[in-house]
């Protein structure tokens, strides 16, 4: 009986080991294909350029004797229109005109803000700010209503966070401590790749199908 108990405690160790041998020799390993890659990239890439030429039409607007400020200001507005296209494959025409219309209220409230600061209007900035983050908890509530892996409390701290470094960019250009202005920036683009993934994992999370391949 003690042999017969002690060959089935061998046995059933030596199926243990080998179990665990096979699974140490073949981990799970979860791949990502090549559409969510290159979306998720291309999102990252959007948000990343939205806070560069945001920057760049900061230093237009607080430099005296700029000329390309009406350039920049082109070619930020339009990175709004390019982010909204971007979800337009997943979520329609409809919903990626909505979210550019909302972005570009953004970018417009900031170009006010940065126009009081300049002229040192503080109960006007202090106005425009409360609109400007009215519109980020708008920003929010459509994301999140659109899709129910992005929660409305994540992304309106997202949100709130750029808000709070595109601040500091304009604080420090206007009062050119550029040491400062360059930390603010590099803030900025650190917590917007945050962000764009947040939203972008989000999407793949919703529309699986989408991102297969």
């Amino acid at each position: 009986m003690k042999k017969l108990l002690l060959v089935g405690f061998i046995l059933l160790f030596s199926l243990n080991m080998v179990a665990a041998t096979s699974a140490y020799a073949k981990p799970q390993v979860q791949s990502i294909s090549q559409s969510q890659v290159k979306f998720e990239n291309k999102f990252r890439r959007l948000w990343i350029d939205h806070v560069l030429w945001t920057s760049n039409y900061i230093t237009s607007a607080t430099t005296a004797g700029a000329v390309d400020q009406k350039q920049v200001l082109t070619r930020l507005l339009k990175n709004q229109e390019d982010i909204g296209n971007a979800v337009k494959p997943v979520y329609g025409e409809k919903a990626g005109n909505t979210l550019t219309a909302l972005l570009k209220e953004h970018i417009v409230i900031a170009g006010k803000i940065v126009d009081a600061a300049k002229s040192g209007n503080k109960a006007l900035v202090n106005q425009l700010n409360k609109e400007w983050y009215r519109n980020a908890d708008e920003i929010a509530a459509f994301l999140s209503g659109a899709n129910p892996y992005l929660k409305n409390e994540v992304l309106k701290n997202l949100l709130y966070m750029h808000l709070k470094l595109v601040t500091n960019d304009v604080s420090a250009s206007l009062a050119k401590d550029w040491n400062a202005r360059i930390v603010a920036i590099d803030e900025g683009v650190t917590h917007i790749i945050l962000m764009a993934d947040t939203i972008s994992k989000g999407v793949v999370k919703q529309f699986p199908d989408k991102f297969k391949k």
